[in-house]
Parts: structure tokens; sequence; C-alpha cells
């Protein structure tokens, strides 16, 4: 295992090629031509399944979980998860299994990206798990380290229509008020029906790492500072390594609040602003000038900063990478407070643009890992 400059997967991939058309003699040779790169073992067994029609989806969906684990792990990544082969889409996926959420249609969120948007009618629970079982299929898989991404509760509100909340609130209160307190007890009843609950089961199940994804959570920075007191409680007593995942945000509007969040690693975005110049001057690497909060802060957390662009089929050289990491090293003043990893997820990239970058993530990592080993 690493030690310096470890290097992790952020969450999605896309899906398996295979995936696009089963039963086709296309889907038959991708899943050939990446059993063979990937060292997937009997991948022969899918190639014939997708060949004479016998595949079923629910193997389709464990062979793709098992390509995507083999994925990461032949790029030479630390920490590996299966790229999300089984679910739909982070937020729908989660929702569609807790209790008293209506999905009314779908919502555009850029380009031809869409989600399904749920209603809340009522008391938000868990109804059945959303990823205990692929956890522990991914755990008996894998073969390094294992993280496991959760979409979290601030998202999950902040994407939803409250048609329970709102209408419970004292009608003597201003709208504002009346919009603070619904949101503030919608929040605190998904952290403690839906999120917490599901966090529990995991680490009981044996998770050691758990990745909480938060997309929204600067939309509103009035609400940061309740958001972290949600954090606060929801993690309370749970024995696991959290990274909470903040994409494509104004990072400032995170501070000075997050420093009393007992997380332990941020993952922020920071390659896609950056340039594309080499070296570890304040000009070549404009886009990291953000990890300067985390270290006036004092932020006690590892930062992972994005050293790859992923919404970009340019494929970083390992020497830009390298440079990242150690600008981050040296903003931050400790090289073992930085993690290598991507932007966001990967999964508007195709496999092939996808692998590239991340053993160009792997390789630029080992590069800055010999500026402080000389190995």
């Amino acid at each position: 295992m690493s030690g310096l400059f470890r290097t992790q997967e952020v969450g999605s991939l896309s899906r398996a090629p295979f995936l696009k058309r089963p039963g086709s003699h296309e889907s038959a040779e991708m899943a050939l031509y990446w059993g063979r790169r990937l060292n997937v073992e009997d991948h022969e067994l899918l190639y014939r399944s997708l060949r004479d029609g016998s595949f079923t989806q629910d193997r389709l969906l464990e062979w793709a979980s098992l390509y995507g684990i083999r994925f990461h792990e032949a790029a030479g990544l630390d920490v590996v998860y299966d790229g999300e082969q089984r679910r739909v889409e982070m937020y729908e996926h989660l929702m569609l299994r807790v209790e008293n959420a209506v999905f009314l249609g779908r919502v555009k969120v850029w380009d031809a990206e869409t989600y399904r948007k749920a209603a809340v009618v009522g008391v938000p629970r868990l109804r059945s798990s959303p990823y205990l079982d692929e956890f522990l299929f991914v755990r008996s898989k894998a073969r390094r380290e294992v993280k496991v991404p959760v979409t979290g509760p601030y998202t999950l509100m902040d994407w939803s229509y409250d048609e329970f909340y709102i209408a419970r609130q004292d009608r003597d209160l201003t709208p504002l008020e009346r919009r603070r307190r619904a949101r503030e007890e919608l929040l605190h009843d998904l952290v403690e029906n839906v999120v917490r609950p599901e966090l529990k089961a995991l680490v009981e199940a044996g998770a050691r790492r758990i990745q909480i994804d938060e997309p929204a959570l600067t939309t509103k920075p009035d609400e940061v500072e309740l958001y972290v007191q949600a954090f606060n409680e929801m993690v309370k007593g749970i024995d696991a390594t959290f990274t909470l995942h903040v994409c494509y945000s104004d990072y400032s509007k995170l501070f000075p609040h997050i420093a009393e969040m007992r997380v332990d690693e941020f993952s922020i975005e920071c390659a896609n602003r950056d340039t594309l110049l080499p070296g570890v001057s304040d000009d070549a690497r404009k886009g990291y000038s953000v990890l300067r909060l985390f270290r006036e802060h004092s932020i006690r957390a590892k930062v992972a900063p994005g050293v790859t662009d992923v919404h970009t089929d340019f494929v970083e050289p390992p020497e830009l990478v390298r440079d990242r990491l150690l600008y981050a090293a040296r903003v931050l003043d400790d090289p073992a407070k930085v993690i290598a990893c991507h932007d966001c997820g990967l999964r508007t990239r195709r496999w092939e643009v996808a692998f590239e970058k991340e053993r160009a993530l792997v390789k630029g990592a080992e590069l800055a890992r010999r500026e402080f080993t000389g190995r």
C-alpha cells in the first residue's frame, strides 16, 4: 500500500461497455476485450453468455461490478469500488428505497444529464438498503481497500420537493422562517431515518471507508453550518474513515464551518479550473488556490484535490499530475495530508479514456512520491 499520495477513485464509471447493447456481437467483443485487458477472472464465461443469449440482467450487473473493480485495480489505485455499476443515478438510487418519497418526473441537471425527482410527502424512512448487497459483493471480490460512496442527506433534501414539512410549520412565522425550519426538520429526519441507519449497516457488515457525496452543499451557503451539525450527528459513534466529496463548487462557502466537521478527508475539484502548464508556481497551479483556505483555517482532515479533469478526454501527463500534487503538498505544508484522485466520478468518459486517466493518476502519484522518498 502506498504511503504518501495514496490514490483513490471518487465514484462512478460509465456503464460497462457490454451493458450498452447486451446480446449484440459488439457487447460480446467488448466483454472479451476488457476482460483480457483488466485480467478479469473467467471473463470467457461472460463472453459466451453474451454470444449465446444465456445471460440474465442480474448476472450482467454482477459482471459489470466485477469489471469495475478490476478496472480500478488494473490501473493501480490503492482504494477502489465498482464504479457504481448497479446504480441508476446517485439521488434516485437511494430515494427509490425511501418511504414517503413519491417520484414526479425528470429534471435536467446539465447537458443531457437528468434524474427523476421525488416529493417528500411524509416522514422519510429507509425501506430497504440501497448499498449493502452492493458493498458485500465488492468486498468479496476486491483485492484493494474499498471505499463505499453514499449520497448525503443534504443533497437528498435539496434535490427533493417538500410537500410535508413546510405544511407543518406555524402560519404566524415569516415565509423565510417557515422554510428554514422545514428544511432543518427534513434534513434531521433524513439523517436519522435514512442515511445514518445505512451507515451503521455498512460498518456492521465490514465497511471501513465511506464517502459522503454532497454536490448540493454550497448552493445555499447559509445552510453550511446546519449541515456540519447534521454531519457530525450522522457519523457520531460510527467507526469508519469518512470522506466528504463536494464537486464543482465555490469551496470558500464551506469556511469556517467545516473546521468543526468530524470528517477524515475532503474530496474536491481542482483540475477543471487549473492550467495545463508544467511546474509548481502559483500562476501554473491556479486551480489549487482554494487549498490555502484549508491551511488558514487549520483543517485537520486530509484533502483529496482532483488532479485529473473528468470533463475532458485530454489525458493528463503524469508529470502534470505530479506537479499538481507537489503544489498541493507545498500549500498544505504537509505531503501526508494530500490524497491523489480525480475531480469527480469518471462516468462522463469512455472506458478507454477513463482508464488512461487513472493510469496517469497512479504514475503521477509515483513521481510525486519519489520527490519525498527518493524511490
